[in-house]
């Protein structure tokens, strides 16, 4: 691979570390597309170098978010206890279902998602106070406040994160798209837990991912090591930001990622891609 090939996969990583680390994505939606298209690379490599650089960005998200007070470590952990059962169950599901089923199905979940997003005001549901087991606080650096907020659904919201572990096992994308409307618009978690605390736990569905695909000699670690020195820079750009952006705001663009994301899936089903 030569000098300028190089930079352009920097540039482009670096952009999508700072994607991800503001909206709890893991910068695949970029990093995946852009290797197999304009790389010309297999999908199954593809989703090897993606997996890394996500644990990448995972990384350096959680350590800043949780000392900013914005990551839910202990719902997020108990959450990712079905992601990871989910990237387990997409490994098989991908040897028995035809890809374009579940493309649409999770396109069609996406959509949903980002409509409610957008046309929705956010709704915040208060704990009990510090008695509760479901009252929960952030700090949120846009308006200097410590807002609390209660969990709800948190067993189906479990359900929730499966799927979006099938589909990061299916795509390598980290499963984001999935992860974030599950906490904000199911479990009533603020927007921005919601994409901090995805940061965190993303990485660990990766990590099972990337390390498979590591043993079986998949991974072209070259590529990889310039992708994640791009995908950690952008990160820390976006950590940066996202304490200070508008809570409002992000849930706007957050839905307007999602319906890119829907339609790039749904064209790439029609072939279109």
């Amino acid at each position: 691979m030569d000098a300028i090939l190089i930079l352009g996969l920097v540039i482009l990583s670096v952009a999508a570390g700072l994607i991800g680390s503001l909206f709890g994505l893991g910068g695949g939606i970029i990093i995946v597309p852009v290797l197999t298209i304009l790389y010309d690379m297999p999908a199954a490599e593809a989703a090897a170098i993606s997996l890394v650089a996500i644990v990448a960005v995972s990384s350096i998200s959680a350590s800043s978010l949780i000392k900013n007070r914005i990551t839910n470590v202990r719902i997020g952990l108990r959450l990712e206890v079905g992601a990871a059962a989910g990237a387990v169950a997409g490994a098989v599901i991908a040897l028995y279902v035809q890809s374009w089923v579940l493309a649409v199905s999770f396109a069609a979940v996406l959509i949903y998602s980002a409509v409610y997003m957008f046309l929705r005001p956010e709704r915040l549901i208060s704990g009990g106070g510090p008695q509760d087991e479901n009252c929960f606080v952030y700090h949120d650096a846009k308006t200097n406040e410590d807002i609390d907020y209660g969990v709800k659904n948190a067993g189906t919201g479990t359900i929730g994160f499966a799927v979006a572990g099938i589909t990061s096992a299916l795509s390598g994308v980290g499963g984001g798209s999935i992860k974030v409307p599950v906490m904000n618009v199911h479990m009533h978690i603020p927007v921005k837990v919601s994409t901090a605390t995805s940061s965190y736990v993303t990485g660990i569905t990766a990590f099972s991912g990337a390390a498979v695909f590591f043993l079986s000699g998949i991974l072209v670690i070259e590529t990889a090591a310039f992708v994640t020195i791009g995908a950690f820079a952008g990160a820390l750009i976006g950590l940066k930001i996202l304490p200070k952006i508008n809570a409002h705001g992000l849930r706007r663009y957050f839905s307007v990622l999602l319906l890119f994301l829907a339609s790039v899936m749904l064209l790439s089903v029609g072939g279109f891609l």
